[in-house]
């Protein structure tokens, strides 16, 4: 076992390692406290305080020794790092402001509801529009709009076709005010006194806009003077006056737009909007993959020119297969004379999607109206086509 060590003297105590410092205060009365040569911490000497000087430790008793203070005109001591002195009496003095002459303009504009405003334009009136028009729809007013020929007006309101309104102009059957009119170039912007065979038109409905699930063997149009069927003979109960989105041949099935507003169908059916449409397309034949790639950069047949159409196969069992196709432009038949053109015959025609509308699980002959959203959104897209 290790002895015990020893840390101190004989008797095992610590020794002093210093000679033991004095008790009490070693400088005089007044003296300052000596400087150390070589201590970088060591602060000079502060000056011995004034006779009448105040130390405040508050706002509050800062503001109290100035009001003691006032009648002599004495400010207190600034101390540094602290607020700045407040001298009494010391507020700047407010200078005269010049007489305004007559001819000078006022310096505030006059209030907004006094200056005349011009109607909205752009993204903000298109807003405002649809916020007006879904105001009106919850209150029953008449929906506001831009002033448009008056057999397109009557149209959008579901009274016919703008060649029917023609018509029924020509025959003198629409009358403004009171009057007859004889001509269908006459520019309205409301329904207000228009009558049709005397009866005064109902006010217009907020834009909507349906999907429907079309079914091979239909036409898509109003009707026919051979007397096929058409979608109208099998659109839902309920719908009002609707037009169709582009067209759907007789043997294509898939989704169609309905809406009510002819400003947004003219919209979605010009090319240069750009609203792709995609369609999945059952076909027979044999084909290559870069031919099919190769219709990215479009073709002319007979003298037609087609635009970029986007193609993939999606799978191929013998010499059917599947392909998807997507297309910004729609012409008549297009899909079927390309793939003929490339050898291939198509014997089912699918349409998936227009836009951002898809026909998902939606049934054969089936309709439902899209969203307010998803139809803003369209109509953001299109704006900026």
């Amino acid at each position: 076992m290790r002895p015990p060590r020893n840390s101190g003297g004989a008797d095992g105590q610590r020794p002093p390692s210093g000679p033991k410092r004095p008790t009490g205060d070693r400088r005089a009365p007044g003296a300052t406290r000596p400087v150390r040569p070589g201590n970088p911490q060591s602060r000079p000497p502060r000056p011995p305080r004034a006779a009448d000087e105040v130390i405040v430790h508050s706002r509050r008793e800062a503001e109290a020794l100035d009001n003691r203070r006032e009648g002599d005109g004495n400010g207190r001591r600034h101390i540094p790092g602290g607020r700045l002195p407040k001298v009494p009496k010391s507020e700047p003095r407010a200078l005269a402001r010049p007489p305004r002459s007559g001819d000078r303009k006022p310096r505030n504009p006059a209030p907004f509801s006094d200056l005349p405003t011009a109607a909205p334009t752009g993204r903000r009136g298109r807003g405002d529009a649809r916020v007006a028009a879904r105001a009106a729809a919850r209150t029953g007013a008449a929906v506001p709009v831009e002033p448009q020929r008056i057999a397109k007006l009557l149209a959008r309101a579901g009274i016919g076709s703008r060649r029917d309104i023609e018509r029924m102009i020509a025959d003198g059957k629409v009358a403004l005010g009171g009057q007859t009119l004889t001509t269908p170039a006459t520019v309205v912007n409301s329904l207000d006194g228009i009558t049709v065979d005397g009866q005064p038109v109902a006010a217009l409905e907020p834009s909507r806009l349906f999907r429907f699930h079309k079914p091979a063997g239909f036409l898509t149009t109003a009707r026919d003077p051979g007397g096929r069927p058409t979608i109208m003979d099998i659109l839902p109960p309920g719908l009002p006056r609707v037009v169709p989105v582009g067209r759907l041949d007789m043997n294509t099935e898939g989704l169609l737009l309905l809406t009510t507003d002819g400003a947004l169908k003219r919209a979605l059916e010009l090319p240069t909007s750009g609203v792709p449409r995609r369609y999945r397309v059952r076909a027979y034949g044999e084909i290559t993959q870069p031919a099919v790639e190769s219709l990215i950069e479009g073709l002319t047949i007979d003298g037609m020119r087609y635009g970029p159409i986007d193609a993939e196969i999606e799978r191929r069992t013998g010499r059917n297969l599947w392909l998807t196709i997507t297309l910004t432009e729609g012409k008549n038949r297009e899909i079927r004379r390309v793939l003929e053109f490339l050898g291939l015959q198509v014997s089912r025609l699918i349409r998936v999607a227009y836009g951002p509308i898809e026909l998902g699980d939606l049934e054969p002959r089936d309709a439902d109206e899209v969203p307010d959203g998803v139809v803003a959104s369209l109509r953001k897209s299109l704006s900026k086509a």
